[in-house]
């Protein structure tokens, strides 16, 4: 149970509060990784975790609330809509039969309007599943799968080209406007992202950035591949925390082609993103130079995860 419900808001100090164990919402935001707007929405529209409200209107979250919060992630991150979470949390419930269409329901949605190569309607269809949920949530279960469906069509359907530019155009104006802003938050030296790809606006890659970005840490992106005899050059100026070397898995670009000269000893860790295939990646790191430090993951999910584990984020 929480400790001040609903009813019993405004009992007790700010201070006295706090010395309890309350936090704001700033806080939660950062020990949960759900910011602030997504709290919001979900107290607002769904009476999903009601806070204690100050005299002058600041959220504060009891101890029990942040891990109400992190159990609703965790129901989350297994595919139930943010509807559905509330009565789950009253009981112990089994997960809701139809998650997975529910999912797919709002990635037809987002299909529908990349057909129709309408900005407005795209934009504002993902604002509203942006609004709440975190960010990782809609990688995994919304926008991850809903390039995988569209590669998939786009051979059968006429003006596939047409519609794979729009929706890469789109993607890579909404994110990198969202790196941008997340790097004049965060402090420290960045990641280095380094798009090794011919063709520009890879929707992976900036997706990736925008993970990075909403974890806290400022990156570099270049999408694009930079000249390899350049890269101690950059290195050396940028001084980066990680190289993060995207490479989209089954193209056959030139740069993809040489990746045993991009995976040498930089003096950082590396991390090559988008090898899907178990054996190739095993392949790229026994070839590696033995003194490298290199890391090969299939998707910008599995980069974020093992960022974290190596703690390159903080």
């Amino acid at each position: 149970m929480n400790r001040l419900n609903a009813n019993e808001q405004g009992t007790g100090t700010t201070q006295e509060l706090i010395a309890n164990g309350y936090l704001p919402i700033r806080d939660v935001a950062g020990i949960t990784g759900v910011n602030p707007v997504t709290l919001r929405a979900w107290e607002r529209r769904y009476g999903l975790i009601v806070p204690h409200r100050t005299a002058k209107g600041h959220r504060l979250y009891s101890p029990e609330q942040v891990q109400t919060i992190k159990t609703v992630l965790g129901w989350l991150n297994r595919g139930v809509s943010v509807g559905q979470v509330k009565g789950l949390l009253r009981a112990d419930q089994p997960l809701p039969a139809d998650q997975a269409s529910q999912w797919q329901e709002k990635r037809e949605r987002l299909c529908d309007a990349v057909h129709a190569l309408d900005e407005r309607q795209l934009d504002e269809r993902f604002n509203a599943e942006l609004a709440l949920y975190p960010v990782q949530i809609l990688c995994q279960h919304l926008l991850l799968p809903l390039l995988v469906t569209l590669e998939a069509r786009w051979p059968q359907r006429p003006g596939a080209t047409t519609e794979r530019l729009f929706l890469h155009s789109w993607l890579r104006s909404k994110l990198g406007a969202r790196v941008y802003h997340d790097n004049r938050q965060h402090q420290g030296q960045p990641l280095m992202l380094i798009n090794l790809c011919q063709a520009p606006m890879s929707p992976q890659l900036w997706l990736c950035a925008w993970l990075i970005g909403t974890a806290g840490c400022p990156v570099d992106a270049f999408d694009g591949p930079i000249p390899i005899t350049e890269l101690p050059l950059a290195i050396s100026r940028r001084r980066p925390r990680a190289l993060l070397l995207f490479c989209e898995s089954g193209s056959n670009t030139s740069a993809q082609s040489s990746l045993q000269h991009w995976l040498g000893d930089h003096g950082v860790p590396c991390i090559l993103i988008g090898i899907e295939d178990q054996q190739e990646a095993e392949r790229l790191i026994a070839h590696a130079p033995a003194e490298a430090d290199v890391t090969v993951v299939a998707d910008p999910l599995a980069a974020l995860q093992t960022l974290a584990d190596r703690h390159l984020l903080e």
